[in-house]
């Protein structure tokens, strides 16, 4: 499975089964989570073997989650850009998993910080959590918008690599499958992307920015 399949079959996923994550898929999880820390300065921490957070949380069981022991936890030092390079990363360990045949979920709300299972300095926060494990379904597709809606650009006459990206970012998960967002191609391949109002939008931002690399090719263009 390469990156365009894994955008393509990855669906949010909130009941798990009992089958563990084996060790070498944990191993290749922590070594992702090593590499998106040093590159962008974040402080993920995969949590594993960990209940609690989701079991004695109401929260979680109101957003119907079951069986999760394993996710990410998104931290970062407090910045400006940290919801959007926490997107933007956690999209890349998203997909990974995905294509290691481990199924995810974005969580904002439907959790229990466990402060024992984390190690959070005090200019750090931690903005989510993604739960990861083998799911009990591959979980379901949710209706989309149109390109139009979501392109500033008429997507019809743009480049081809233009709306491969369009597309690869219309599949991006957004928190209540808001997809506040609005790319705009200009003069000289460059592509800018903003953000609409809404609940996690910057976070969304990031992911989706991910996802339109993924799908245009990164050499193709420029962020403006």
């Amino acid at each position: 499975m390469d990156i365009i399949e894994a955008i393509k079959n990855r669906h949010s996923v909130r009941h798990y089964t009992e089958q563990p994550i084996e060790t070498e898929k944990i191993e290749r999880l922590r070594q992702l989570v090593e590499e998106c820390n040093a590159q962008s300065g974040l402080h993920i921490q995969l949590i594993t073997d960990e209940p609690r957070s989701f079991g004695e949380s109401l929260l979680a069981r109101y957003g119907k989650f079951s069986n999760v022991k394993n996710y990410f936890a998104m931290i970062g030092k407090k910045c400006v850009e940290l919801d959007q390079t926490v997107g933007y990363y956690g999209e890349r360990l998203v997909l990974e998993a995905q294509m290691m045949g481990l199924n995810t979920c974005w969580v904002g709300l439907s959790y229990k910080k466990i402060s024992s299972a984390l190690n959070i300095a005090s200019d750090e926060k931690l903005v989510c959590v993604i739960s990861v494990g083998y799911g009990a379904t591959p979980g379901i597709d949710h209706k989309r918008k149109s390109p139009d809606r979501v392109s500033v650009t008429d997507v019809r006459t743009a480049p081809q690599w233009y709306k491969q990206g369009v597309a690869c970012a219309l599949l991006a998960p957004t928190a209540i499958n808001q997809q506040k967002f609005k790319f705009t191609l200009h003069a000289g391949s460059k592509v800018s992307l903003k953000a609409g109002l809404g609940p996690y939008s910057k976070v969304d931002l990031g992911i989706v920015k991910y996802h339109f690399e993924a799908g245009a090719g990164i050499k193709n263009f420029e962020w403006e």
